[in-house]
């Protein structure tokens, strides 16, 4: 049995929520990579919805739930979700979860200069969630983090803190905010450090083992691939990478142990916040996608611009980060449409491109080319075989794969977890 890597091949939103819980039914372990809880995945399970954006997934079907050192936690933010989805029945204990002892943490003052940057930087916002990610992650590379483990050392954190705070408070005094309260924060990490600390251990060993015990390891990213923060639309993208590569330094496993890369991709293409978004629809057909596919964010209910499927970016997507097949999502949300349109190219200045443009300037320029299909008037919706498709959208389904040069391995015609045709099953291949 391979194991799986799970990454958003689009801007995020892809439906990575449903598709990773049905694949965790069938994990026996299920590990975040990167990111934090700026990520949001809804899953409906029979009659309940459960909204997550820390917790890996497979924490809803009980499976062993694992964020790794890649992801940057929020000790509180954590502390709210367990106890949420606890009230939804969910059993969470040191069974079924654990969290990496290098984790770096977000502390308040990463949420304070997240928003402080964002209301300062007027037209140049990058569309941050305002949760302290970028800041924390920044923290990280400047070698300043105080971590999950420092949190059963807190009597010596003095030479840590005096790093962190010499640099947040020359900022915060730029912005005209107070030095950061060191007792209050060594105070607020007193009271949230024995919930965290029960389920902190070497994580990368307990993988490890679990490896070489043949368990089937199930890798969940967050976020796109769009929004990496080397291959994405860059500066408007998020603060970590997000491409596939990601899990094996983010959980302490190494490359061999990725197994089948699943890209998730939606039908058409959606983004939240700022950045280029070449087939954006801003008339009543982008309207129409938007409504039908619920598109508002998890995390931070801002509504989502949507736009037709874009093949160029998709197959960059998936060539930067080793895709082996896709699940396609919400093909359902197309129902009914006349005519159905994929960007196949982009003219940038007279010149034809078959590639997405680096620098920002070029990303706003460019015009898609557009290839258009006939629709369908029956309903995908509910499908769990291709016998329950109309013909005009297997057409549309296999041209998409035809375009990314990746194929199909599932396609997800609801919310509903068993609403899934499955072509490949990356579990066995």
């Amino acid at each position: 049995m391979a194991n799986v890597t799970v990454i958003g091949a689009q801007w995020g939103d892809e439906g990575k929520g449903k598709i990773v819980d049905w694949l965790a039914s069938r994990a026996d372990v299920v590990v975040r990579f990167q990111g934090g809880h700026n990520a949001g995945h809804t899953l409906v399970v029979g009659d309940k919805v459960y909204k997550l954006s820390l917790l890996p997934s497979g924490i809803v079907t009980g499976t062993l739930s694992i964020i790794g050192n890649g992801v940057v936690l929020d000790p509180w933010a954590l502390k709210a979700e367990v106890e949420k989805l606890e009230g939804q029945g969910v059993v969470i204990n040191t069974d079924n979860f654990a969290i990496a002892e290098n984790c770096p943490l977000i502390l308040p003052m990463h949420r304070d200069l997240d928003g402080l940057r964002e209301m300062a930087a007027g037209s140049g916002k990058i569309g941050t969630t305002g949760r302290g990610i970028g800041p924390a992650y920044e923290d990280k590379v400047g070698r300043r983090a105080i971590r999950v483990c420092d949190l059963a050392h807190l009597d010596a954190l003095d030479a840590q803190l005096d790093r962190l705070c010499a640099h947040h408070d020359a900022l915060r005094t730029g912005f005209g905010q107070p030095p950061v309260d060191r007792e209050a924060l060594i105070a607020e990490l007193r009271e949230i450090a024995p919930f965290v600390l029960q389920y902190a251990q070497p994580v990368w060993n307990r993988l490890n083992k679990a490896k070489k015990a043949g368990a089937r390891i199930l890798f969940e990213g967050a976020q796109g691939v769009l929004l990496d923060v080397d291959h994405g639309t860059y500066p408007f993208v998020t603060s970590s990478n997000t491409v596939s590569g990601t899990a094996a330094s983010g959980s302490g496993l190494g490359p061999s142990a990725m197994g089948f890369v699943l890209g998730i991709v939606k039908a058409y293409t959606t983004r939240v916040g700022s950045g280029p978004f070449p087939t954006e629809l801003e008339d009543e057909i982008g309207q129409r996608l938007g409504e039908r596919g619920h598109e508002f964010g998890t995390v931070t209910g801002r509504k989502r611009r949507c736009g037709w499927f874009d093949a160029v970016l998709t197959r960059q997507s998936c060539a930067i980060s080793g895709v082996t097949g896709i699940a396609l999502t919400k093909v359902d949300v197309l129902d009914g449409l006349e005519t159905v349109k994929i960007c196949t190219g982009y003219r940038l200045r007279g010149k034809v491109l078959d590639y997405f443009p680096a620098h920002a300037a070029d990303q706003a320029a460019v015009e898609p080319i557009y290839e258009e299909m006939d629709g369908w008037q029956g309903t995908t919706a509910g499908a769990r075989s291709w016998a329950d498709l109309p013909a005009q959208a297997i057409k549309y389904i296999q041209r998409v794969q035809e375009l990314i040069e990746t194929p199909v391995a599932l396609v997800s015609t609801s919310p509903e977890r068993e609403d899934t045709i499955l072509v490949r099953d990356p579990f066995v291949d």
